[in-house]
């Protein structure tokens, strides 16, 4: 039975740059000698691999692609190891000296600022590269997103409060990155979207005054870089709308 293999190392994916090498392990125990043959597959094409017949396999990447190793003992028990994903970053060798990278998380593409329409899908994008392949975890103005746990967020109907600013925190056994903040305004259509992060408004009609109080300097999340300068264009729009404006910062 295949009980008689057992995978005591299990090879890992990795998010590499174009031309990085690293090698891929597996490791097992057997009652008899054990065999090892690795296999890839590039879209729907599963192939063996000439010649990868060890418990390591060295790779240096081109494209991206999945890759397993068959072990097999003297009695025609088999095992085939998990999957794993190499996952090949094509622009991204520039700048990046290999021989000083130790496989911790590199931001290779960060979430860029949002304005969606209530109802509207929202979807933010970030990706790593990391050996092995980092997990991620999204934040929503500094609170942890439960299911937001792959390099796309992805909300199929935005509400008002999805608002917020977004960053993204890319982790692996070498460590953690985190990417930009950025902001995402949810709101309605035909209205202006006065719901900046860091902005707390209290409009007050009978005397048209606003107060404008923007908010750079968080405990827990790291410093906006926008609110000053909105504060100060938002200060002129509703100027011209006949408001007196007080502006406060922090």
């Amino acid at each position: 039975s295949s009980t008689a293999i057992t995978i005591t190392e299990q090879p890992v994916s990795v998010s590499v740059p174009v031309g990085h090498s690293f090698i891929l392990r597996c490791r097992a125990q057997g009652r008899t000698s054990l065999r090892y043959q690795w296999f890839c597959q590039h879209q729907s094409e599963c192939r063996q691999i000439p010649g990868a017949t060890k418990q390591d396999l060295p790779v240096t990447a081109q494209q991206t692609q999945l890759y397993t190793c068959r072990i097999n003992d003297l009695y025609k028990n088999v095992v085939f190891s998990d999957w794993v994903k190499v996952e090949v970053h094509q622009c991204v060798a520039r700048g990046l000296p290999p021989q000083l990278w130790r496989g911790e998380p590199v931001i290779v593409l960060n979430p860029t600022e949002q304005r969606v329409e209530v109802g509207k899908p929202l979807q933010l994008q970030c990706a790593a590269m990391g050996v092995p392949a980092p997990t991620y975890q999204w934040y929503q103005n500094g609170n942890l997103l439960e299911h937001q746990k792959r390099k796309k967020l992805w909300i199929t109907h935005a509400k008002v409060s999805d608002s917020g600013t977004y960053l993204c925190c890319a982790s692996n056994s070498q460590g953690e990155h985190w990417t930009n903040a950025v902001d995402v305004y949810v709101g309605e259509q035909s209205q202006p979207c006065l719901c900046h992060l860091g902005f707390f408004f209290i409009f007050l009609a009978t005397g048209k005054i606003a107060l404008l109080v923007g908010n750079n300097r968080y405990q827990h999340h790291p410093n906006l870089m926008a609110p000053v300068m909105d504060v100060f264009e938002l200060s002129r729009l509703l100027e011209q709308l006949g408001f007196q404006v007080v502006s406060l910062l922090d």
